[in-house]
């Protein structure tokens, strides 16, 4: 084995020595192409000359700029992707591959080594493959197969084998640290070290430890939509992460980075996922959270909700009045239900019902909305709504120009020529001169004419006017949706809807809250689709894959309209029904409602049990906590039963938290949240716990995810893991309803090596069955 071992050394330094030689030389190139690059922008001008005497003239100038703009982009290309690979190279030289494989191809005599790392290298003659890429068709049979007969999928057909030999290797900074041969997918060695590290800041690249099941997800290329529900760590957003990665290898002709949305959770996730493509030598996808989509379409007419101050209501108001019809409000208009009467609803406004709001200019009226409506259900009938509502802008754009010409002649128009400023006139005067062709050194002789002066002031005056009509912003949304809720009968005798038993309560409390200028979270999905469905859909035809990562915090509602929103993307959605901790989610348990969105033929779901973040002692008493738990199958990895504290007071809590993560730090955990049932218990807790040096409160609005001792609500600390996690307070009194187990399965499934609850007074009885069980250190403080 030593001699082996000194072999793959030997070849490890060979392999390093083509990677310093091509880093070297691609240095020298990137350095070269970026001054070529520089220097083309910097006398871009120079090699162009302008001439526009002549049609010709002209056209050779057209000519010549084209060539230029075109030189220009090929070298920021070339210059790009050159950089990219540098980057690729730099990571290469501390860890060129992770893997090897020995494989016997059908048909041949000689078994070829396989080395797999993070990027392909040939050799100095280019003819030979030193190290494959991780997403290259024959890696698969690294992650998929035991020795033994072991085939793949190429763009020409299947490659049959064997597979003789499987090779781990750990290297660090270049140096062969271990090897081991394996006939398991990925090492328990291997995979143990990796687990049983620290939290970093950013989520990192799993692509030495793939499984199987997450293989299968990275590699899937079937269908419209791919649909992965995966126990608490079971590593089902690192794999879909893979999968952009993959995606963007195998059709890097076809799809781009910024051709790839990722809807996350919240800005934090955004920080902790961000590393992890560049990783691989790929560009970052966009990144957005559903809110703020919703915030950028609806937040200048409306002050909106977000998914938290939602969940926050859920969370601490059950004794208000109002709450069981907010409730059945929010999983009302979450459903498909009401999404199909929505649909039925704008038809129903093909005969009736349309609002417009009144149109003013200088705070006069100009046209009523009674006059618009009028027009609108009277004129061209026979057209569809959206050609009705194009002949009605068209129309009012012929009577704005009537009204122009009318007031030119009144009064204000000569009071705004004497209070222009003389920035404003020289602007008017330039514009003027520009457009009766006077060229730039001959504009100071233009002599401005008083009626031309007048008609610019006019039509400036009109400017907004005109803007209200061309985005059809005269039509009254916030009314037509309020009348869903004004007649409480128009949804079940004019639509047909079955409605729930508070909906008269429901209606109330929405009217009130839109009279206040606010929209609820359930509320924005369903109104932007209204608004839609009237004024068009705008649609974005450029996105082709969109990641939606704890899709259990989506609707149905929603999932319907990203459909309609991204018309030629696929879907990969990312979720774990255990942990659907809103409203709306009541009572859900799969992802059956999302099997119509493009039909069972289009979708295919992948269901992952086996869990990898946790020590198994916390995973089998996570798992305890929820039914079907049995289902999750733990990593073999040992550590300390997770502990319950109960304490007879908030003081004694809080000496015993502060007690416990002064123990922690003392161990090397590096990462310890708090974790709270709400932002409300967060801020109590945080205010307590401030004695520590560096502790942070993590808000809905925290960007970066932060290392160190943190003070979190469960609802934001989902999608990240935790060294050691404290459950605040797991007593029967803050945890004791049991629409709050998914919440509290959530926040336990955080930690990693370390899970300490604590309980003042009696513990929540969610725990009962792991302390029957012996799956919980049950203590008393004196």
């Amino acid at each position: 084995m030593k001699a082996v071992f000194l072999d793959e050394q030997q070849r490890l330094n060979s392999v390093l020595n083509v990677i310093n030689d091509q880093t070297f030389q691609l240095e020298s190139e990137t350095l070269k192409l970026r001054n070529e690059v520089v220097n083309t922008r910097k006398h871009f001008w120079d090699e162009i000359k302008v001439n526009t005497d002549s049609f010709d003239d002209f056209l050779e100038t057209v000519i010549n700029l084209r060539q230029e703009a075109q030189a220009l982009a090929v070298g920021e290309s070339t210059h790009h992707y050159a950089s990219k690979r540098l980057a690729v190279l730099h990571r290469m030289k501390s860890v060129p591959y992770f893997g090897r494989i020995d494989f016997l191809e059908e048909g041949f005599s000689e078994q070829e080594k396989i080395y797999i790392g993070i990027s392909s290298l040939m050799d100095a003659s280019g003819e030979d493959f030193l190290i494959y890429d991780w997403r290259a068709p024959i890696s698969s049979v690294y992650y998929d197969y035991e020795p033994g007969p072991a085939q793949y999928t190429t763009p020409g057909g299947k490659v049959y084998g064997d597979l003789k030999e499987k090779w781990q290797y750990v290297i660090r900074d270049g140096k062969l640290q271990s090897m081991f041969d394996t006939s398991l997918t990925i090492g328990d060695e291997i995979l143990q070290k990796v687990l049983g590290k620290g939290v970093d800041k950013y989520m990192q690249s799993i692509v030495a430890t793939i499984q199987k099941d997450q293989n299968r997800i990275i590699r899937h290329d079937q269908g419209r939509m791919l649909i992965v529900h995966g126990a608490a760590g079971s590593g089902k957003t690192s794999a879909a992460l893979q999968r952009i990665a993959f995606l963007l290898y195998k059709y890097r002709d076809r799809i781009k980075a910024d051709q790839i949305i990722l809807f996350s959770p919240n800005a934090m996730f955004n920080s902790y996922v961000s590393n992890v493509l560049p990783e691989l030598g790929e560009e970052n996808m966009q990144q957005v959270t559903f809110q703020e989509y919703l915030d950028h379409r609806l937040s200048k007419d409306f002050h909106l909700e977000n998914p938290y101050h939602q969940l926050e209501y859920v969370l601490t108001a059950a004794n208000n009045p109002s709450y069981s019809a907010r409730i059945k409000g929010i999983q009302f208009k979450a459903s498909v239900k009401f999404f199909e009467a929505i649909k039925l609803y704008r038809e129903t406004l093909e005969k009736s019902g349309l609002l417009f709001k009144d149109v003013k200019f200088r705070g006069k009226m100009i046209f009523s909305s009674q006059q618009l409506s009028e027009t609108f259900y009277r004129e061209h009938i026979s057209l569809s709504f959206q050609s009705r509502l194009e002949k009605l802008k068209d129309w009012l754009m012929n009577k704005i120009k009537e009204i122009e010409k009318v007031e030119r002649s009144q009064p204000w128009v000569e009071e705004e020529i004497e209070l222009l400023s003389d920035e404003t006139y020289h602007k008017i005067h330039k514009y003027l001169a520009k457009k009766n062709g006077f060229e730039r050194e001959e504009q100071a002789d233009y002599e401005m004419d008083q009626d031309a002066l007048i008609q610019v002031i006019v039509r400036l005056k009109l400017k907004a006017v005109r803007k209200q009509i061309q985005t059809l912003d005269f039509i009254d949304l916030e009314g037509i949706y309020k009348q869903l809720f004004t007649d409480p009968l128009l949804m079940q005798q004019q639509l047909k809807v079955e409605v729930p038993d508070e909906w008269q309560a429901i209606c109330e409390d929405t009217l009130q809250i839109l009279e206040s200028g606010t929209l609820y979270y359930e509320d924005a999905t369903p109104f932007l689709f209204l608004q839609e469905l009237i004024q068009g859909f705008q649609t974005n035809r450029s996105i082709k894959h969109i990641l939606i990562d704890e899709a259990q915090d989506y609707s149905p509602f929603q999932f319907e309209f990203l459909k309609r929103l991204f018309p030629s993307a696929k879907m990969t959605v990312l979720g774990d029904f255990n942990q659907a901790i809103f409203a709306h989610a009541s009572g859900v348990g799969d992802f059956q409602t999302l099997n119509h969105l493009y039909g069972e033929e289009q979708t295919e779901v992948i269901n992952m049990t086996r869990s990898y973040r946790s020590t198994k002692p916390i995973i089998e008493f996570t798992r305890n906590l929820i039914a079907n738990g049995e289902k999750i199958i733990p990593f073999d990895r040992a550590g300390e039963l997770p502990v319950l504290t109960e304490v007879e007071n908030h003081t004694d809590l809080h000496q015993c938290i502060l007690s416990k993560i002064s123990e922690l730090q003392s161990k090397g955990y590096g990462s310890i949240a708090v974790i709270c049932k709400s932002a409300e218990e967060s801020k109590a807790a945080f205010e307590a716990l401030n004695k520590i040096d560096g502790i942070k409160l993590i808000k809905s609005g925290t960007v970066e995810f932060e290392k160190g001792v943190i003070v979190i609500p469960s609802y934001l600390a989902k999608g990240i893991e935790f060294e050691a996690v404290i459950i605040y307070d797991a007593s029967e009194n803050v945890y004791g309803d049991e629409s709050l187990r998914r919440v509290f399965y959530t926040a336990c499934t955080r930690a990693m090596h370390v899970l300490q609850l604590y309980s003042v007074g009696r513990p929540s009885s969610f725990m009962q069955k792991a302390l029957d069980g012996n799956l919980l250190q049950h203590e008393l403080t004196s």
